[in-house]
């Protein structure tokens, strides 16, 4: 049998993550100068430091379990999305086997068959329908006509310096000037 996802991830992710595992007590005291290996204070910052490992290790291990369980939820959703849509496909062959086999006389819902009187005030219907739609969107399409050529115009008047607001053009000069003003009494 293949390991699991939780398996897999604590083999490589937290079995070698330990301390002890990546230097021994021994190793560590050996990084230090021949005069301070024998201070209990290398021994207390080696705990300390495995302490720290031990935390991020244990947090390590949380989010590995939290993973597991949100992949079997997300297991456990497609397989019960899968057996819907089977459901919904066997509903489907049911109807078409029982349409086979007992022909248009079963209890399954019949397309309705017209005949030439039946079919033409269908047909008007769906015409005047049709018809009503179109007038509907030249209306709109004449709207967004009219609204793209007035934008195009006051873009051509703001080109040649023509504005539809004559005091515009005051408007900001004043606003520049007093914001000239501030600037000249903040600094």
């Amino acid at each position: 049998m293949a390991p699991s996802e939780a398996t897999i991830l604590e083999n490589y992710l937290l079995l070698p993550a330990r301390l002890p595992a990546v230097v021994s007590l021994q190793q560590f005291k050996s990084y230090f100068p021949k005069s301070q290996q024998s201070s209990p204070q290398i021994r207390t910052l080696y705990r300390d430091l495995q302490q720290q490992r031990n935390a991020v290790v244990d947090t390590v291990a949380a989010n590995i379990d939290t993973e597991v369980q949100r992949g079997k939820a997300l297991r456990r959703a497609v397989i019960k999305a899968r057996r819907e849509a089977a459901q919904e496909d066997d509903i489907d062959d049911e109807i078409e086997i029982e349409r086979n086999l007992f022909g248009p006389t079963s209890n399954t819902i019949r397309p309705k068959k017209h005949t030439l009187q039946s079919i033409l005030p269908e047909m008007d219907s769906a015409a005047s329908d049709l018809e009503q739609e179109i007038r509907k969107l030249e209306e709109e399409e004449a709207a967004l006509l009219e609204s793209v050529q007035k934008a195009v115009g006051d873009m051509s008047d703001l080109r040649y310096g023509r504005l539809a607001n004559t005091k515009l053009k005051n408007e900001v000069i004043n606003g520049l000037e007093d914001f000239q003003e501030i600037c000249k009494q903040k600094s």
